[in-house]
């Protein structure tokens, strides 16, 4: 916090000393400002089934209906403000559908996701407070009902041509329910909103927050090669206390350390006639102080994709990661770090960054507007993934157990061009995941999960 509060110093003498501002006084940076919003409604259905020792709440379905709304203030000697609010409601909602979806979609209530000041000088800008962060190992998830949101301070500078150099802080984080929190068991349900507190997603480390003191990271994006866009950040949890809770893999720990993130990518565009060749490379590490040795997290993810895109409408993706053998790659820092190989819904938290997993994933995707139907795309997606034994359990998977999964996915969208800002999603994702133990036991999940969501911006 104490970052922060250097921040928000440096944010006030700057801004004494500035002349450039574009509202006259106070009292019009504010009348001035601008409001936008979503209302949404969006409707899950799920069904899980198989030898997987799940509970009761198997074949359910929820309906969330809610708000996000933002206001942004105008710029005033180089200072501005935002405040973003997020409310859900779950009127239908039965008690097993609550249990099922409550690390995701059980949230009700309100919270104040964006309560930030800022301050724009040249090509710099600072922003200290509670605010959304999309970055390659700092990120939110915004594919659930509740945005993820953190509580910090973001710098991002442009002076170097075609550079953006950036770094985050961040102290505090808001999930997407409020069971994501440590301590909640099955006897201890919520389905409340969630808040903001000192724990926090470790991408591929569980559906649930860890308890730490605060995080950094440094990145860099740079784009001076024509066609060529390279990207890497760096980032470290301070602190991270790992419960035994996670024993259910086989492991016995309650300790406390530090977990650094590791990110590089390449990507790189080759325009040809009437389309786009793209390949893609990316990496990511993850290193944990030694106190987490247990955990067997210091692993590495490789990725690579290739495609085309914008060939009369179409584009197709092919996509291949893998994992170190006997450790997990964690990927960041909330639930938005994504790889190449992850499936629409169930995304790479799921299963690709397990310890010896190797993924393939086949996409494709269509624009339906080369054909008359403005508005209308839609993507197709297979994924194939096999899973070496680790030789010791690792925070997802026991020692000696092995895994083979097989995906499918479809997504159309809409966007109404008759009434601008009404979107419409509909996605079905079926999932199979087979796991053998070192006894050469087989236990099976199946999973087919619809989502239909409506969204109207303002």
């Amino acid at each position: 916090m104490r970052f922060v509060k250097l921040s928000l110093a440096a944010v006030l003498v700057a801004g004494m000393t500035s002349s450039s501002f574009a509202a006259d006084t106070l009292a019009d940076a504010f009348k001035n400002g601008k409001v936008n919003g979503t209302l949404k409604a969006w409707y899950w259905d799920r069904t899980d089934e198989g030898n997987f020792g799940g509970g009761a709440y198997h074949n359910e379905n929820i309906l969330n209906l809610g708000i996000e709304l933002g206001y942004v203030s105008d710029s005033f000697y180089g200072f501005r403000t935002g405040f973003t609010f997020q409310g859900s409601a779950t009127p239908f909602a039965e008690e097993n559908a609550k249990k099922l979806f409550n690390k995701e979609e059980s949230g009700q209530g309100t919270v104040l996701s964006e309560a930030y000041l800022a301050y724009k000088i040249g090509k710099t800008d600072i922003k200290v407070g509670r605010q959304y962060i999309t970055t390659p190992l700092i990120s939110g998830n915004p594919t659930r009902f509740f945005r993820e949101s953190f509580e910090g301070a973001a710098i991002s500078n442009m002076d170097i041509p075609q550079t953006t150099v950036y770094a985050n802080y961040v102290d505090k984080f808001q999930g997407r329910t409020g069971d994501v929190y440590n301590g909640n068991s099955v006897a201890t349900w919520s389905y409340d909103a969630p808040k903001f507190i000192k724990q926090i997603i470790v991408a591929g480390a569980g559906p649930t927050a860890y308890e730490f003191d605060g995080a950094y990271s440094l990145g860099a994006i740079n784009t001076s090669i024509p066609n060529l866009k390279l990207t890497a950040q760096y980032a470290q949890a301070n602190d991270v206390h790992m419960k035994a809770a996670i024993g259910a893999y086989g492991l016995t720990i309650d300790k406390t350390d530090n977990i650094a993130f590791f990110y590089t990518e390449a990507n790189y565009v080759l325009p040809v006639s009437n389309f786009k060749l793209n390949f893609d490379i990316n990496y990511r590490g993850s290193r944990a102080g030694s106190e987490l040795d247990a955990a067997h997290i210091d692993g590495n993810m490789l990725g690579l994709r290739a495609g085309f895109s914008e060939l009369y409408g179409f584009g197709a993706t092919i996509a291949y990661t893998t994992v170190s053998d006997d450790d997990d790659a964690l990927l960041g820092l909330g639930n938005g770090p994504f790889c190449y190989t992850m499936l629409s819904i169930r995304g790479p938290l799921v299963f690709n960054s397990f310890a010896g997993m190797d993924t393939y994933r086949f996409g494709a995707t269509y624009d339906f507007s080369k054909v008359g139907i403005t508005g209308l795309t839609s993507e197709l997606a297979y994924v194939t993934a096999s899973q070496d034994a680790p030789s010791a359990a690792t925070i997802t998977t026991r020692a000696g157990y092995k895994a083979d999964i097989e995906g499918y996915s479809a997504k159309l969208s809409y966007a109404v061009p008759y009434l601008k800002g009404l979107t419409t999603d509909v996605t079905y994702v079926t999932f199979e995941k087979e796991v053998t133990t070192s006894a050469n036991v087989v236990t099976k999940l199946d999973t087919d999960e619809l989502w239909f969501n409506v969204n109207y911006k303002f």
